[in-house]
Parts: structure tokens; sequence; C-alpha cells
């Protein structure tokens, strides 16, 4: 506890002034050790403001840890910033919201519409797969619960509170946020806190890449005494010619011997990209007119309209080029959205060559996890996993060579191609962390998370030996002051 000042008053007498504020209090909830779970608490004498409240998903360990409860009280907690709309950064919001907290979210107007979307899935799913389990006996729950429902999410809903990029809003006495842009996804941003003992703090969120083709590259780090900054491709750098060249050959490959195209795709954001991929090589001539491309996920389809409606009012988060890019890709002549359970039946028994787009990214859920039931036990056929995958997950399981897959309860065996095009990654590398990073004023401590501990342990030193920073990979419920 800070002792009170006294001063010598106009009568000669002692006045007491006021304390100094102490120094705000960072601690880790999530996003630790793995590329899941992003919750950070910021505590200052008037607020704790929780930035981003993720789900953690990947290995079954993880994943229980969206179980347990967190150590504070959700009802104590004044505030939410959420940095985008990702499952990671949102998921546990209608959590919080169950267990007590009434207070505001703070995050952009597209995050905002993008969460919404992301969220309904989510409870949808969870129920989905509880009545799943009930129903066929595969979960050792007896009875299986969703951790939230769809009545929990619509209490989410009335909490956000949509903050434009760029303007000052003061969350508590003397504590002020300042969103970024971050080029993730649409309205993805990175987080500037000013306390109320003058102390700043930044979070990176998920960063984005320079080379987005639809979106303006993230506006550069301005300082903070203190900055967390994500490592999902902490020791890695993308190759993008690399990877279009690689993305368009496993198409065209599989397509000739007569199999399907997998693509399992995050809803938001890569969906689009991989979108304008394909419309590209229409354009190209190396992708028939003739071949049917399917969008099958409700969500993606749900939030291309978001982005469609983002370029049509001509968001300044788009490049100007990418609003003409985005709707020649996005037109509905170059796909076939696929929308009812029926169709999605009716697309899994076809056997015509054909390239299917469908969530979830990782293969954790979804429709994709039907569709790679189909598709997997066939060698003509390609899986292309298009972005990072967790450990745990199906992708990540494919990608290391997995012979089956373990789905509704039995195991698929992995007969068909897969191809990791790592390229199309929308985080940024470590070139480009370390490039974001460089032209900021030296922070007193650099706090790198969101990576699991190879990435994170090889960003932290590539900071300490390039830019001479204090660099550190905090544990799980570590708790630091922010002076």
């Amino acid at each position: 506890m800070v002792e009170p000042q006294t001063d010598a008053g106009a009568d000669g007498g002692l006045a007491q002034a006021a304390p100094k504020p102490r120094p705000g209090l960072l601690t880790f909830l999530g996003a630790v050790g793995t590329v899941t779970g992003s919750k950070f608490m910021v505590e200052t004498d008037h607020a704790r403001v929780l930035v981003d409240c993720g789900l953690f998903q990947g290995q079954a360990e993880l994943r229980r840890r969206n179980w347990r409860k967190l150590p504070l009280d959700p009802r104590d907690v004044r505030s939410v910033v959420v940095t985008h709309a990702h499952l990671d950064h949102t998921g546990y919001l209608p959590r919080l919201v169950r267990d007590g907290f009434r207070g505001p979210i703070f995050c952009t107007p597209d995050t905002a519409r993008l969460a919404e979307i992301v969220l309904r899935d989510s409870a949808h799913l969870q129920e989905e797969q509880a009545e799943h389990a009930n129903q066929n006996g595969w979960s050792k729950h007896r009875p299986a619960e969703p951790l939230y429902t769809e009545a929990d999410v619509e209490e989410v809903l009335t909490l956000f509170r949509p903050t434009e990029l760029g303007v000052d809003t003061e969350l508590a006495p003397g504590t002020v946020l300042r969103l970024h842009h971050a080029a993730h996804i649409l309205g993805s941003s990175w987080a500037h806190l000013t306390l109320e003992d003058g102390g700043t703090v930044a979070f990176s969120g998920d960063l984005g890449r320079p080379v987005h083709p639809l979106l303006l590259p993230p506006d550069p780090f301005t300082g903070a005494d203190a900055v967390l900054v994500e490592s999902t491709y902490g020791n890695r750098s993308h190759d993008d010619a690399a990877s279009r060249t690689r993305f368009a050959e496993a198409v065209t490959r599989t397509l000739e011997r007569g199999g399907t195209v997998l693509i399992p795709s995050f809803a938001v954001d890569r969906t689009e990209v991989v979108l304008h991929e394909l419309a590209e090589m229409r354009r190209r001539g190396t992708l028939s007119a003739s071949v049917p491309v399917y969008v099958d996920s409700p969500m993606a389809l749900r939030a291309l309209r978001v982005y469609q409606d983002a370029a049509d009012r001509r968001s300044p988060q788009f490049r100007p080029e990418g609003e003409a890019d985005l709707a020649s890709s996005l037109d509905p002549a170059p796909f076939t959205a696929v929308r009812s359970v029926e169709e999605s039946m009716a697309l899994q028994r076809s056997t015509k060559p054909c390239v299917i787009v469908s969530s979830s990214g990782m293969a954790t859920g979804g429709r994709v996890v039907h569709h790679l039931e189909r598709v997997l036990p066939d060698p003509r056929n390609a899986v292309l996993i298009v972005g990072f995958t967790a450990e745990g997950t199906r992708a990540r399981n494919l990608i290391e060579g997995a012979r089956s897959l373990k789905m509704f309860g039995g195991y698929v065996p992995v007969r068909a191609q897969v191809v990791d095009i790592g390229g199309f990654s929308a985080h940024a590398d470590a070139d480009e962390v370390i490039a974001w990073l460089r032209g900021a004023p030296e922070p007193k401590t650099v706090y790198v998370v969101h990576g699991e501990p190879q990435a994170s342990a090889a960003l932290r030193d590539r900071i300490e030996r390039e830019l001479g920073w204090n660099a550190v990979v905090p544990t799980s419920g570590e708790r630091v002051l922010i002076r």
C-alpha cells in the first residue's frame, strides 16, 4: 500500500495529498506456451481490464483448461478489450458472461460484427457436439454439456462497445485505450493502454502481414513501457512465392487425377484469401472455369458478407487494389455457396473433381470433418493445409504424417495427399515481427506470448540479439508490474 504524502497547507498545517497511483499489474492467464487461449489481465487502482478472452484449442489438456475457473471473479472485471474476432481471442467471452461479467467489451466495429458470427457458430457447435456425444455415448461425461450455449452468446452481444481505430477511449479513471490496425483479419487491432500512473503497455494481438493481399500493412508499433508480442511463427519465415506455386501445383495435379481438393480454412479471412488465390488461378488459366469451387461453411459465407460490406463502404483497412480484388474474388460466379445441411451432405456424396473450402481451419470441428471422413481414404484426393495448426489438432496431425485420424468415435485411414502451405498464414513471421518492433523506442520489457515453446524462445533470442532489448517468455499465471 502506498503511504499518503503530506504538504503544508495555507494555514501552516499539514494537508494530506492524494496518494500516487500504483504501477499497473499484468497477469498472463492464457496464450503462454501455446498459441491459443489469449487472456491478459491488467489491474490498476481503479480498474481490472481483461485484454482478449479466448478459448484454448488443440490438445485435450489445453481444452480442459476452458472448464477450469479463472483465478479471478468475473464480476470484478471492469471491461474487456478484444483485439480481433478469432475464437482463440473471443471464444471464452460467453463463459465469462455466464459466470457473472457484465462490463463493456471494447473492439472495432468489424470485430464486433465478425465476433457475433464466430460466437454464434461456436455455441451451436458445442451444443451439437454435446448432443451427439450423449446420443452415441462416446463422451466420458454423463451427460456431456456444452461450455456455453447460444443464450450465453446473446448476452455477450449486448455488451459490445464498437470503438474506432485511432480513437482514445477511457476505460476507467486514468486508463485509456487506443486501438491500431493490425492487418491480421478485417477489424483486427493491436491495443495500447495508458494506465493511471502514466505507465503504458501494448498488446500485438495477432499481428498481420505487410503482404496481405486485401488488407493494408499493420500500423507500426509506436512504443510502450511493456509490449506483449505474438510468436506464432517466431522460429519461421514465410516463402510467399513458393507457397503460391505449391498451392497451384497441388490443386492442378489433384484435379488432373480426378480427385477432390479439400481446403480446411478458417472461416474469417483465410477463406477470403483462399478464394482470392483461386480467382487468380482462374484468371491465369491454371484453374478451369468448368471446375466447381464450393464454400461449405455457413460461418464463412456470413463472414464473406462482412468483408463485402466493408469493401462497399471503402474501409480504410483495405488496400486500394484490394477492394477490386475482393469484389472479383467474392462475386458468386467463381464459387458455389453451400448453405444447408442437405446441400453439404449431397456434396459429400459427389464423386466429381472439385475444390471444397470448408471450416474449421485446424479441422477441429464443423463440416470439414465430414469431408475429411470421405476424402482421406482415397489417394486421388488432396488436403491442403493453408495456415497455422496447433498441437493436437487434426490438421497438425495430418502435417506430421498421421496414418489415421480419429473422428466421430472411430479412425479414418489417411491415404490422400497432404500438402502444407505455410505461406498463406495471416500471422506475421519472425522477420515481420522484428521489423514491426524495430522502429519504436526501446520498451523496458518485451513479453513473448502466443506461441509454442520453441517458437517463443526463438523470437525472444532474436529480439535480444538483433534489437538489444530485454525480452522474456512468461509463464502461465505469472504476474508482473508494468513500470
